[in-house]
C-alpha cells in the first residue's frame, strides 16, 4: 500500500515537471531568445544609469549621455521584444527605466506655451565654422536672407574673417567683436548695431568673447560667443573634468542691466547634468521651447557619428522664443542654429 502512494506521488511530480517544460518550451523564442534579450537589456540599463545618476566621469561616458535618445528608442524596441516573447519582469523592468528617460527627453519635442510679449524682437544666428572651412557666401546669405541681427561664430579664424568682409557681412553686421584665431581657438560675435567689449569668460580652452549689444529699445543684449571644450579625445578624465568646469564658468542671467544670451557649441545636449543646471540658472534653451529640441546640429555631414544636439541659443527667462531654425551651411561639420525672440517692453 504504501509503495502504492509513493508510485502515485512520484508519478504527479514527473507529471508536474512535464507541464513546466512544456511552458518553458513553449515560450516564444527560447532560451536563445532570452539570453540573448537579457543580454541587450543589461547594456541598455548600463547605459541609462550612467544618463539618470549623471556619471559624467570621463570623456566615453560624456559622450554616451549624449546619445540618450537613441538608447530610449532602443528601450522602447527592448520594450516590445520583451512582451512578444513573454519576458514579463523584464518588459516591467525596461518600461520603468523607459518612462524615466522619457521625462528628460519627450519635453523637448513638445512646444512650450509661450508667454505673451509686444517688445522688440530679435534674431541671433550661431555657427561653427569649422576652422574657418564653412562657406562664407553661403553663410552671409542665411544672415541676409533671414535678417539676422547679431551673430555667434565659433571656430573663427583670420582667414575666415577675410572671406567674411569679402563676402559682405560688414555691409549687414557693421559692429564687430571678433577674436580671431588659427584652429578652432577663435570666436566672435557681429551685429546690425552698436556694440561695446565686454571682456572674455576668461581661462577657457577657446576663445568666448562678450559683447554688449545696444539696441534701439529699452533693453539691450549681452551676448557671448560659448565655445566649451569638447569632453572626448586624448583627454581623459581631465577632459571631461575641464568640459564641466568651463560650461560651469558662463555666465548667469542677471534680474536687472542687460538681458543675456549665450549662443553657440556647447559641446553638450540637455541631458547632460552640467548643462541643464546652467540652463536653470534662469535660461530658456530656443529650440526646446518651440519643439525643436532633438534636432541634431552635429555632425552636419554624412559620418559614423549618431546626430547630436551640442549647439544652442540660450536666452534670458524673459524673453519668448518665436522660432528656431536649424540651418546647414555648406562647408562646417555643424548646423547653424537661429533664435527669434521677443524682449521684454
Amino acid at each position: 500500500m504504501t509503495d502504492g502512494v509513493g508510485a502515485a506521488a512520484a508519478e504527479r511530480r514527473d507529471e508536474h515537471r512535464d507541464e513546466d517544460g512544456v511552458r518553458a518550451r513553449r515560450r516564444p523564442g527560447g532560451r536563445v531568445a532570452g539570453l540573448l534579450l537579457a543580454i541587450v537589456v543589461a547594456g541598455f540599463l548600463a547605459a541609462a544609469v550612467v544618463r539618470l545618476l549623471d556619471l559624467d566621469l570621463s570623456g566615453p561616458a560624456v559622450a554616451l549621455i549624449a546619445l540618450t535618445p537613441y538608447v530610449l528608442a532602443l528601450g522602447m524596441l527592448l520594450l516590445v521584444v520583451a512582451a512578444l516573447l513573454r519576458r514579463w519582469i523584464t518588459a516591467a523592468l525596461v518600461f520603468a527605466v523607459c518612462a524615466a528617460l522619457a521625462t528628460g527627453v519627450i519635453g523637448r519635442v513638445l512646444p512650450d506655451d509661450r508667454p505673451f510679449g509686444r517688445g522688440q524682437q530679435l534674431r541671433v544666428l550661431t555657427s561653427n565654422t569649422h576652422v574657418g572651412k564653412a562657406d562664407a557666401v553661403a553663410l552671409v546669405d542665411l544672415v541676409r536672407r533671414h535678417r539676422v541681427d547679431v551673430l555667434s561664430l565659433q571656430e573663427l579664424t583670420p582667414e575666415m574673417v577675410a572671406d567674411l568682409d569679402a563676402a559682405g557681412l560688414g555691409a549687414e553686421l557693421p559692429h564687430r567683436r571678433f577674436v580671431a584665431a588659427p584652429g578652432a581657438s577663435g570666436s566672435g560675435v557681429a551685429a546690425r548695431y552698436p556694440v561695446e567689449e565686454r571682456g572674455d569668460v576668461g581661462r577657457t580652452t577657446f576663445a568666448e568673447p562678450t559683447a554688449l549689444v545696444d539696441l534701439p529699445g529699452a533693453h539691450d543684449i549681452e551676448i557671448t560667443a560659448v565655445h566649451s571644450v569638447p569632453p572626448v579625445g586624448t583627454m581623459g578624465i581631465e577632459g571631461a573634468d575641464l568640459w564641466r568646469r568651463e560650461l560651469a564658468s558662463l555666465p548667469e542671467p542677471t534680474t536687472s542691466g542687460p538681458l543675456r544670451v549665450l549662443a553657440g557649441d556647447f559641446n553638450a545636449t540637455l541631458d547632460h547634468g552640467p548643462m541643464r543646471r546652467l540652463v536653470n540658472r534662469g535660461y530658456r534653451d530656443a529650440a526646446e521651447q518651440v519643439g525643436q529640441g532633438l534636432v541634431p546640429t552635429w555632425p552636419a555631414r554624412d559620418t559614423l557619428a549618431p546626430p547630436v544636439t551640442l549647439d544652442h541659443v540660450l536666452v534670458d527667462r524673459r524673453c519668448p522664443i518665436d522660432d528656431v531654425l536649424v540651418l546647414d551651411v555648406p562647408g562646417s561639420d555643424h548646423r547653424a542654429v537661429l533664435a527669434t525672440f521677443t524682449l521684454p517692453e
